[in-house]
């Protein structure tokens, strides 16, 4: 079976496409990946791309991107919806087919190691590369931001990073790096200009507060418009169609209505199946069914 890991890391920039570009196309240079997919969002003023190939091609790419990416953003001068901080906010390597997750828990500490030695930028280790239990979840760790963690990292023990000095990188700040299952990233946009609706909604449906299983969700507001924005840990536990059928119950409740959903980034077929199983209750469907998957199996 061939080893492909994915590897999706995630950029405090969504407002200058070229600085964008030329972060993707750093990874691309690398012979033996392929950037399957580059996406960005002003108001969150965030990008991600995705990179998929044998573990040591990614390894390179992806350092490749880190090293960019610390050129071209200056974190002093970052403003955006979404909770970050560094330049390069959060880099998950995912296994795909022939990889196990202690093999991109090794990535995480490889990557971490040679980003806080040639770059100097502090690196936390999170998931299944977590040294301690209270960095596993990626929100912790993110817990006060750049401008929070300025402050943190040198005064607080408790704050110490994985790897790197217990300073912030004058302009790339820090990095996560971590190991995990596939994530779906779903944002559901709310008929409202009222922000503390989305808040008040996220904080229903998300797991830590006694609500969806493996759904972790935040309030913003993004175009003008509130948006409920997720990451869906787990598929098998919560899947996209399940959260919005939530969100727009807990919605209706308080007479809002949706305007329209997305999905940010790439999904697993596995997780499109189960939707539709779900939906229409497609008793048995397999993704074998797919035409395509078929065809270019």
């Amino acid at each position: 079976m061939q080893k492909l890991v994915e590897c999706v890391p995630n950029f405090s920039e969504g407002k200058r496409i070229s600085v964008i570009h030329k972060i993707a196309n750093s990874a691309r240079k690398v012979k033996g990946v392929r950037v399957l997919d580059v996406e960005w969002d002003k108001s969150h003023n965030r990008s991600l791309m995705t990179i998929v190939g044998a573990p040591e091609p990614v390894f390179k790419a992806v350092f490749a991107s880190i090293k960019t990416a610390t050129k071209l953003i200056d974190m002093n001068k970052h403003k955006g919806e979404h909770p970050r901080i560094g330049v390069t906010d959060v880099v998950p390597f995912v296994p795909i087919s022939g990889v196990t997750i202690k093999e991109c828990v090794v990535l995480s500490n490889k990557l971490g190691k040679k980003v806080a030695e040639e770059l100097k930028i502090p690196v936390y280790l999170y998931e299944a590369a977590a040294k301690r239990k209270d960095r596993v979840n990626l929100a912790e760790v993110r817990k006060g931001e750049y401008e929070g963690l300025k402050n943190e990292i040198e005064t607080n023990p408790n704050r110490k990073p994985d790897y790197g000095p217990s300073k912030l990188h004058p302009t790339a700040g820090a990095v996560v790096i971590g190991a995990r299952k596939y994530l779906v990233a779903f944002n559901v946009n709310l008929d409202t200009k009222n922000v503390e609706i989305a808040k008040k909604i996220a904080s229903k449906i998300r797991e830590r507060n006694g609500g969806l299983p493996a759904v972790k969700a935040l309030g913003f507001k993004v175009g003008g418009y509130a948006q409920v924005s997720m990451n869906l840990v787990d598929y098998e536990k919560t899947n996209f169609d399940e959260a919005f059928r939530a969100i727009e119950k807990e919605a209706k409740k308080l007479r809002v209505g949706i305007r329209s959903s997305e999905i940010y980034g790439m999904i697993p077929l596995e997780a499109l199946v189960r939707q539709i199983r779900t939906t229409f209750k497609a008793i048995g469907f397999k993704s074998d069914q797919v035409l395509e998957k078929r065809i270019f199996k």
